[in-house]
């Protein structure tokens, strides 16, 4: 069992940066792929960015590669997303989501077992 928490949103400018945080609880974090991804008013949830549990792997969308960098701490049990040069066009909810020792389809959400509460960010144009 794995309990997500997000952290980090608020309103920025285009242009800004703002970073996000998930806190997980669970003896074994470590062992699981996490993403963030992301749903905007009117429109369906979807993928922003993975890393796979040992770290070494990472995958964004294509609507924010080389904006976002997704890491992790397994000491810490945190995962950040850290997001450069905002767009008002990621305006949405931020969720956090974890799976077990998977990297495939790592972009379908469905795939995720385990969901945080969502976190807002907005960006002003």
């Amino acid at each position: 069992q794995v309990q997500l928490v997000e952290s980090g949103g608020g309103l920025v400018q285009a242009g800004g940066s703002l970073k996000l945080s998930c806190a997980a609880s669970g003896r074994t974090f470590s062992m699981y792929t996490m993403g963030w991804f992301r749903q905007a008013p009117g429109k369906e949830r979807g993928f922003v960015a993975a890393v796979r549990w040992s770290g070494d792997l990472t995958d964004y969308a294509d609507s924010v590669k080389g904006r976002f960098t997704i890491s992790r701490d397994n000491a810490k049990k945190m995962v950040l997303l850290q997001m450069n040069s905002l767009k008002p066009e990621d305006t949405a909810v931020y969720y956090c989501a974890a799976r077990y020792l998977a990297w495939d389809s790592r972009r379908i959400q469905g795939e995720y077992a385990y969901w945080g509460q969502g976190t807002q960010v907005t960006v002003s144009s």
